[in-house]
């Protein structure tokens, strides 16, 4: 959940769910829409303009909904605020985790998983990552959601260095060194083509791990974004 700023010291605040307007029973479902419906635009909205553009008002002319239709899914902009900070937690930092979870042969295939999530925005959406993170220039407390899911990801991929023999400190430099290069593909939003990026994919993994990547490895890689390189 995002941190009140207005709370004392900071601390979350838990909200109360959404109460139905009064009246609002006479509605059909069509004409309210759906929790889902006002977050997908909420969200749209945000990586479009910014946080600030994500009103009540604009989005229900957007939907072509009634602005008290909201109100079924949602007490208030601040719980859609908390929403839409949940899902980009669920679904970036989620995918990290489970990337660095994922079956290996070796560090080399570990940090290929993680390249899944800069090539499948199924999996990473980095517009969204853009998005929240130009938001926390503007917020102390989606900054302090920036910092956390930063430390979670950096100790999956630490976790993962790990398991397959890297010492702590050397572990932790690692992670850090293919971490943050990727944050700064975001921020930067830098731009390159499929093919460019995949051609540097092995000296990347020989760098990021100090060893040479299996063909077998790469080869799974490849296959999974359906990329063929020349021979």
């Amino acid at each position: 959940m995002v941190m009140n700023e207005h709370s004392k010291g900071g601390a979350p605040v838990k909200r109360a769910g959404a109460a139905r307007p009064s009246g609002a029973k006479s509605l059909p479902d069509a004409s309210r829409g759906s929790r889902d419906l006002w977050l997908d635009a909420a969200c749209e909205m945000l990586l479009q303009q910014g946080v600030a553009s994500v009103m009540i008002l604009p989005l229900s002319k957007r939907l072509n909904l009634s602005r008290t239709s909201f109100y079924w899914f949602f007490a208030d902009r601040e719980e859609l605020l908390d929403a839409l900070i949940e899902r980009w937690r669920d679904r970036n930092t989620g995918a990290v985790c489970r990337q660095m979870e994922a079956y290996a042969e070796s560090a080399g295939e570990g940090v290929l998983n993680l390249f899944d999530c800069w090539l499948d925005p199924r999996l990473f959406d980095t517009k969204f990552e853009f998005a929240v993170r130009s938001w926390a220039l503007q917020s102390d407390a989606v900054a302090a959601e920036i910092k956390a899911a930063d430390n979670q990801r950096l100790e999956a991929i630490t976790a993962m260095l790990t398991r397959f023999g890297y010492a702590p400190v050397e572990a932790d430099v690692r992670a850090r060194t293919i971490y943050l290069t990727q944050i700064g593909y975001i921020t930067m939003q830098t731009e390159e083509t499929l093919d460019v990026r995949m051609k540097r994919i092995p000296t990347y993994v020989e760098i990021f791990t100090g060893r040479v990547a299996e063909k077998r490895e790469l080869d799974r890689f490849y296959g999974r974004h359906r990329y063929k390189p020349e021979i």
